[in-house]
This record gives C-alpha cells, sequence and structure tokens, in this order.
C-alpha cells in the first residue's frame, strides 16, 4: 500500500509539472501536444496571447532626466503621435507645481517660473489614437543665481498715501528683459483699478493707475522677482508682498502768477495760502508734481542750483516736503518780509510758505498746517509758471505723461 501511495503522488506530481511548464493540463508526459491542444495545429485550440504592443505616442519631457542647473524657465512636457493624460510635477519639499494641458493635448507647461536652486520630479503619461498608453519621467535641478538685481521701492508697508501716489521701483542696474521684470510685480485694488509701468530709462520702473487713486483704496504689490532673469545671467533678488492704503483727496493748485497755492481736500472748503514761487530768473515747473517725501527741517544749499552768483545761500529750511529729485520742495520761509507772500516770486524754484523764525519754524504758521496736513503722494499742480513742465521721471511726475505713452 505504500508504495502504491508513492506512485500516486508521483504521477500527480508530474501532471503539475507538465501543467506549469506548458500550460496544458494533458494527461501525457511525454510533452507531445495532444489533438487539438495549444501548440498541436488542430482546428480547435485557443490562440496563444499575442505580445504587448508598444504606443506610438513618443513623449519628451524638459529639462533632461539628470539636468543640473537647468532655467527656472526650462520646463516642458510634449508629446508626438499622441495625447497627455497626465503630468505631475514637485520640488524637493513635495509641492505640486501647478502647470496645464494644452487644448490640443499635445503640450504642457506650467503656470509659473520654477524656483531657482530647487530640484524636481516630472512624472508624465500620455496615450496614442488606439490608446496604447506610455510614459516618460524626469529629475533635475534648477540653477543657482551668481548675480541679483535689488528691486527697492518707496512703498512703507501699512502706510497711507495721497492720490498721486506712485509706485518707483529702482532696480540698482540696467534691465535688458524689462518685460519679464515688469510681469513680476503685479497689484491687487480694492476697487479694481488697474495698474500699468512705465521704464524711466533701463533701471527704473514706475507704476500707476489711469487717473489718481480714489480715496479709500487698498493696493497690495505681489513681487516674485526671485526666479526671473531680469538681464542675461542675472535674477531678481525679492518675492515679497507689500500693502498700503490710500488716505483722503487733498490736490494743491499753485499759480505761480497769482502767487497764490488753492488747496482742494475733500470734504472741506477750498483754502487759498498766499505763496512765493520761483523768481524769472528760476522760475518753478510748471505740471503735476507729487509730494515724495516729507523731510521736516531740511539742509539746503546752492550748490545744487549751478552759476548763481551772487546769491548763494546754505539754510536748514522748515516744513520741508519734496517735489522733485532734482530739488523742488513746498517749504516753509522764514527769512522773507510778510508782505512777500502773496505779491513777489523771490525762489529759486521752490514753492514758499511763510513761516516762523527757527530751524523748525513754527507750530500754527502757513507752513506749518500745509506740511502736518500733508501727506507722501498728496498732489501739487504749479500753473502759470514761466518755467518748464516738469520732466515725468524727476520724482514722481509720471502724471504729465499721457496714459497712451504710459
Amino acid at each position: 500500500m505504500r508504495s502504491i501511495r508513492v506512485g500516486a503522488a508521483l504521477a500527480v506530481g508530474g501532471t503539475l509539472l507538465l501543467a506549469t511548464a506548458c500550460g496544458s493540463s494533458s494527461p501525457k508526459a511525454s510533452g507531445t501536444p495532444a489533438p487539438g491542444a495549444p501548440g498541436a495545429g488542430g482546428k480547435g485550440g485557443a490562440a496563444a496571447p499575442a505580445s504587448p504592443t508598444a504606443s506610438s505616442a513618443v513623449l519628451d519631457v524638459e529639462p533632461k532626466d539628470g539636468t543640473q542647473g537647468a532655467a527656472p524657465t526650462a520646463l516642458k512636457v510634449g508629446v508626438a503621435h499622441g495625447k497627455l493624460t497626465q503630468v505631475t510635477v514637485t520640488d524637493k519639499s513635495g509641492a505640486a507645481v501647478q502647470g496645464s494641458i494644452s487644448a490640443d493635448g499635445t503640450s504642457w507647461v506650467p503656470a509659473a517660473a520654477l524656483s531657482v536652486a530647487d530640484s524636481y520630479q516630472v512624472k508624465a503619461s500620455a496615450t496614442d489614437d488606439k490608446g496604447v498608453a506610455t510614459t516618460a519621467s524626469s529629475s533635475f535641478t534648477t540653477l543657482t543665481p551668481s548675480k541679483t538685481s535689488r528691486s527697492q521701492d518707496n512703498v512703507v508697508t501699512g502706510s497711507t498715501y495721497g492720490v498721486g501716489m506712485i509706485v518707483s521701483v529702482d532696480f540698482g542696474m540696467p534691465i535688458k528683459n524689462q518685460k519679464a521684470a515688469e510681469a513680476g510685480i503685479t497689484f491687487e485694488t480694492s476697487d479694481g483699478q488697474q495698474v500699468k509701468g512705465h521704464w524711466m530709462g533701463n533701471q527704473r520702473l514706475d507704476l500707476r493707475p489711469q487717473n489718481f487713486w480714489k480715496p479709500g483704496t487698498t493696493v497690495k504689490i505681489h513681487f516674485r522677482l526671485k526666479n526671473v532673469e531680469v538681464s542675461p545671467g542675472v535674477y531678481g533678488n525679492s518675492d515679497r508682498d507689500e500693502s498700503f492704503t490710500i488716505g483722503r483727496s487733498q490736490i494743491s493748485t499753485v499759480d505761480a502768477a497769482k502767487h497764490t497755492m488753492t488747496v482742494q481736500t475733500d470734504g472741506q472748503a477750498d483754502q487759498t495760502i498766499p505763496i512765493s514761487s520761483g523768481s524769472d530768473a528760476h522760475p518753478t515747473y510748471n505740471g503735476t508734481m507729487v509730494i515724495e517725501a516729507k523731510e521736516g527741517t531740511a539742509h539746503m544749499t546752492s550748490a545744487s542750483v549751478p552759476g548763481l552768483k551772487p546769491g548763494e545761500y546754505d539754510l536748514l529750511v522748515p516744513h520741508s516736503a519734496r517735489l522733485t529729485d532734482s530739488g523742488t520742495y513746498v517749504h516753509g520761509n522764514n527769512w522773507s518780509p510778510h508782505d512777500t507772500f502773496g505779491s513777489a516770486n523771490v525762489s529759486h524754484g521752490c514753492i514758499g510758505l511763510e513761516d516762523a523764525p527757527g530751524n523748525q519754524g513754527g507750530p500754527n504758521t502757513p507752513a506749518a498746517k500745509f506740511y502736518n496736513s500733508s501727506l507722501v503722494g498728496d498732489v501739487v499742480k504749479v500753473v502759470n509758471s514761466k518755467g518748464a513742465t516738469v520732466a515725468p521721471d524727476n520724482g514722481l511726475s509720471g502724471w504729465n505723461m499721457d496714459w497712451s505713452a504710459w
């Protein structure tokens, strides 16, 4: 009985061995296919499984796998003879990179430039016109900038400015890719006002709405320059957010011929202040200027006025609000007689308001009251002066440029 059981076991084992090796349940141990079995050429047998068909879709991922020092704008995924079905890109922290597949399904691009000094993994899949899928992947790193530019601006976050405020960004070096740099600075405004930039030369970008800001508007600025190549081999140095608020409207109009300044403040009666503007030899600029800084007591010398002889001066001037980079101010004048104001133009181009003696001026003088009520960003317009119109890049004077040229 024991030998019979062993033989039966061997017979069963042989059958299992043949089934594993040949894919048939034939009881024949010789390995010869039974009539009609697969491989026997009989008409009743099932066909052997076909080999998998390769997809005709060809994926291309840039940068290639293993690339180091890729540009932040180098990422793109494309497919020939097929359509993309999915693209996943993650950075070294595992965060997903946003992007979109084109309408025709043949390409994918990220929504924004990649970060510098980072690493990325790409996984892409596509199918051909028969639905056969293929995949591709790439791992690469982006470059670390060897040189960066600054992006210094005139906004202090949380501040309140006048309706004429212009945001001015100084890059500190010539910018070649101006469109890319400008696109890296975007605005959000509470009332939907659109903001546009204008390059004042190749290092400075000024940005403003078409018309003066509306009082109460809140403004957010988004700087996204860190991954922007602003010039060949040079990248921006900052990703940051800033914000400010527009205060009440105060627009002052200086009539140089009448020696007056009329101040219009919303919700209040107009105020007319006697002033003294630039003399015939040194007339005040015409045009729209903006208070770009409140400097308190400023040190002013005739060194900034070429050829001024005689008439040299070196003064500490109270209640000084700067209007231009070249040195035009609305300021206190505590050295001219009282009857000068409202009757004569005696300055070297500035707008003088009566003030009291002393480096700080007086607390209740016309100059003090105007200075204390003013905000950076307030508008000062000059008319009927014998001077030229102020240049748009002299201070925050871009309002003198038509919007179509801006």
